[in-house]
């Protein structure tokens, strides 16, 4: 069965013309115009990615992502018309999987879609430790299987993009892990030199692990989360 998409925008011109070039490659397409409404759709669940803007009319877009993330399994894809760092860093803090600047054209557009389908939840991905081990450093204990971190017991809170990040790096304990590696092992992209997506959820990371975090800046290498 086709993938099911979702696209929440309310310049219509622009949605017949995303909802057009998706259903022509082969995915049912969905669309709404209304963030709340769209925010329901993503409850009421069944679609594999959701396509939302960052700025509706009655619901703004970064809103609806903040609130439905965590009861939202699929992708999400936010779009703005700013080619803006601060819409960049909320839709990112707020969980997003991907960002792109409107206007994109429709081959960019698929080619960021079927990246996003393609690749699996970092849980299910393979790693030394296995499939569902959980991962212990000192008082952090990272649960693959449950997608939570705790710390001295007590849950700490983190978008899926964080915690993507978080068991990307610690599963690779001991070992330097470039921007690159990170980009093509979390997004499919090759990381272009400007991308400031990865350091600050890092930052963000190392907030809100306190002092339980291990993460270490190589300087000119990438990133070193420490065993011990």
């Amino acid at each position: 069965m086709a993938p099911r998409l979702l696209l929440v925008e309310d310049d219509e011109r622009l949605a017949e013309l995303v909802v057009a070039s998706l259903s022509k490659a082969g995915y049912m397409v969905s669309h709404s115009a209304s963030g709340i409404e769209g925010e329901a759709l993503m409850r009421a669940g069944g679609f594999e990615l959701v396509l939302l803007d960052g700025h509706l009319p009655d619901k703004d877009g970064f809103d609806v992502l903040r609130d439905v993330r965590r009861d939202f399994a699929g992708r999400i894809v936010m779009l703005t018309a700013r080619d803006d760092d601060i819409d960049q860093v909320m839709g990112l803090e707020g969980g997003a999987d991907d960002y792109i600047t409107k206007p994109v054209s429709p081959r960019v557009l698929l080619a960021r879609i079927k990246t996003l389908l393609r690749r699996e939840p970092l849980a299910s991905a393979q790693s030394p430790a296995g499939d569902s081990a959980e991962l212990r450093f000192d008082v952090l204990l990272i649960k693959p299987a449950a997608r939570s971190v705790t710390v001295d017991e007590k849950e700490i809170e983190l978008t899926t993009a964080e915690f993507d990040l978080l068991l990307f790096l610690a599963e690779r304990a001991g070992s330097v892990v470039s921007r690159d590696d990170i980009m093509q092992g979390l997004r499919g992209l090759e990381f272009d030199g400007l991308d400031r997506a990865i350091d600050a959820r890092i930052s963000r990371l190392r907030r809100k692990l306190g002092a339980a975090e291990r993460i270490k800046t190589v300087r000119a290498q990438g990133y070193l989360f420490a065993k011990d």
